[in-house]
């Protein structure tokens, strides 16, 4: 149906939803299948061909869209009955699918509720929503995502969480791949598929049990959550930047935004709030002094250290990054509320002024 409604979409230029579905509506009645079914159809489609119109318009080349995958999405007729799923396939049909208990403990909760389903040859996926409140905050806290490590804190207390094992990963997963001898692109491109989805299900696991230990945390102290803007941070590892390819290959390995995704739609999913800040507001954290603001002094002797030239004083630049984006954060919200108290709208939930920045554990210079 998806691919019907893409010859309709093409074959009269419309890429509108409304057009679509005026078009394409009557045409998909020869497929035995429920309406709601043709409904998501003729939606996917106005996506895909509203995502092939922008590509044109910016000057792209693009082949015409064919969806391949087979998969049945829908936000209508469906119940839950039993522990089971019951979808209608057929005009008087409908197929039970049963549910596992982590699925059933998880849509059971107060106000969670269960708005559409995926459906494909070897997987099935729930979307569900949840009423939740927010939590008032009383301070912030920075994360600062490094290539081993996930550092997170403020002017109180920071945490380092160890990620090394996630570069041990890739660095196996990659001799693995380049140890393939057969002469056969199929054999070594399915190969290395495998060994490449079996690398992302590790380092997500990983990163799942930090960053839920992250939000859990945060959810004790009430502290709000503040990350850093990392847009076009993979410009710094091109070639041609005078670096080796094994130390880009490295850098442009490691996954950038999947613990900001998960560290946001877990403290949304309790209520706390995130602070996203702008590449503005991210610039320098990692080499400007919370204490006086001075720019850090880097030194081949200190490995994964500054110093500060005013203050004499040695830190190391996660923690420094970590209490920079807590204090910026804070200092955002301190300015805008005011002016949301004025026009009446919701205020965010961190209170308190900024306080002057203290760091803990630092070490004299010598």
């Amino acid at each position: 149906m998806v691919n019907e409604s893409i010859r309709i979409g093409l074959a009269n230029d419309v890429s509108s939803l409304k057009r679509l579905s005026l078009l394409s509506y009557n045409q998909l009645a020869q497929y035995d299948s429920p309406n709601c079914y043709k409904l998501c159809a003729i939606s996917r489609t106005a996506g895909i061909l509203a995502a092939r119109k922008k590509s044109l318009k910016r000057g792209f080349a693009t082949r015409t869209p064919y969806a391949v995958r087979q998969l049945l999405v829908s936000c209508y007729g469906f119940k839950m009955k039993n522990g089971e799923l019951e979808i209608p396939v057929a005009r008087g049909k409908r197929l039970n699918i049963p549910l596992t208990r982590h699925t059933l403990d998880l849509i059971s909760q107060p106000g969670v509720e269960v708005r559409s389903f995926t459906l494909t040859q070897d997987r099935l996926s729930l979307c569900i929503a949840r009423e939740t409140p927010m939590i008032e905050c009383a301070s912030t806290v920075g994360v600062d995502r490094n290539l081993r490590n996930l550092t997170v804190g403020n002017d109180q207390e920071t945490s380092r969480y160890d990620l090394s094992k996630c570069v041990r990963i890739a660095n196996s997963t990659v001799r693995i791949v380049s140890s393939f001898t057969r002469d056969d692109d199929r054999i070594r491109t399915g190969l290395a598929s495998k060994y490449g989805q079996r690398r992302t299900a590790r380092v997500g696991h990983l990163l799942h049990t930090e960053t839920k230990t992250i939000v859990a945390v945060a959810v004790q102290r009430r502290e709000a959550i503040v990350l850093e803007n990392i847009q076009g941070i993979r410009s710094l590892y091109r070639k041609g930047n005078g670096q080796g390819r094994k130390y880009r290959g490295r850098m442009n390995g490691w996954s950038f935004g999947e613990a900001q995704r998960q560290i946001g739609y877990k403290a949304r999913w309790v209520g706390l709030p995130v602070i996203r800040l702008s590449r503005r507001e991210t610039r320098a954290t990692s080499i400007t002094c919370p204490r006086c603001g001075e720019r850090l002094q880097s030194d081949k002797r200190l490995e994964r250290k500054l110093w500060c030239g005013k203050c004499r004083i040695v830190m190391d630049r996660d923690r420094v990054a970590a209490i920079n984006l807590a204090w910026r954060g804070r200092v955002r919200f301190a300015r805008s509320r005011p002016l949301m108290e004025a026009q009446g709208e919701a205020v965010e939930a961190v209170k308190g002024n900024p306080t002057p920045t203290v760091i803990p554990g630092v070490d004299a210079r010598s």
